[in-house]
């Protein structure tokens, strides 16, 4: 991890986990980590991702090994937060919107998709975080191909635009939001509890600069909100290379002009 003694600016980077660091849904590539652990000897590192911590984990390293690499691991955009390798706090998205409302918006969503015909369907629809809900109308234990597939008709039929539009329309006034992210699935939250949520629970860091690279970062993406933050340098990256590469100019300038 970086060190910050002495009087060099306080500078973290905020990295997106999926489409940023990795491949939707897969594991980081060995470059990448390799290259992350060099960024981490000159700047503050972190990860915000919408998928809970098991996920992210799964994606960025085995067991402890992501919270040991990181200084800071938001998971649940930031709702569930780990600093140097503690867990800090988390929030519980059922406290804060009560369980009716829960479960006006769940069983909405349940009859919406039993009435949609997709080429496929599979298996948890809905799944329950500490942060959001995450709605994916094929169901996330599609197999690759299958998610690929989803993701094709998606681009022609905007199946997730259409849900999400039904949400809004039946849960106006309710304080939620609705982001896409990924391939198959879109988010649920509170109002207030996107990406920014982390950039709050910073503020007490008083870093100098906070850079965010994400790769859904025009509206309705869930990097977008944290994206267009004034709080934030954005960065708007199409893969994970090119998250090294961006890296690389910014934080390696001699490395990049002796190429």
């Amino acid at each position: 991890m970086a060190e910050t003694s002495g009087n060099p600016p306080r500078i973290l980077c905020l990295f997106d986990v999926d489409g940023t660091l990795t491949p939707p849904r897969q594991k980081i590539e060995p470059e990448i980590a390799e290259f992350l652990q060099e960024l981490s000897k000159r700047v503050m590192i972190g990860v915000v991702g919408g998928s809970d911590y098991s996920k992210i984990a799964e994606q960025l390293g085995e067991g402890d090994e992501v919270i040991n690499k990181f200084d800071y691991v938001f998971a649940e955009n930031g709702t569930v937060q780990y600093k140097n390798g503690q867990l800090v706090s988390k929030q519980a998205i059922q406290n804060h919107l009560g369980e009716e409302l829960l479960q006006e918006l769940i069983n909405f969503c349940l009859n919406y998709m039993a009435l949609l015909k997709l080429p496929k369907k599979r298996g948890t629809f809905i799944e329950f975080r500490n942060g959001m809900l995450n709605i994916s109308p094929i169901g996330r234990s599609c197999s690759l191909e299958e998610r690929i597939e989803f993701s094709e008709l998606d681009k022609k039929e905007k199946i997730r635009e259409k849900f999400v539009a039904a949400l809004q329309r039946e849960f106006a006034g309710k304080g939620l939001r609705f982001s896409r992210g990924g391939m198959i699935s879109f988010d649920v939250f509170p109002e207030g509890w996107d990406k920014r949520y982390c950039l709050n629970i910073l503020e007490d860091e008083k870093f100098d600069v906070i850079h965010f690279f994400g790769n859904e970062t025009t509206p309705g993406g869930n990097d977008y909100e944290i994206y267009d933050d004034p709080r934030t340098v954005g960065h708007s990256i199409h893969s994970p290379q090119d998250t090294v590469r961006r890296c690389r100019e910014i934080f390696f300038p001699e490395t990049v002009n002796k190429s």
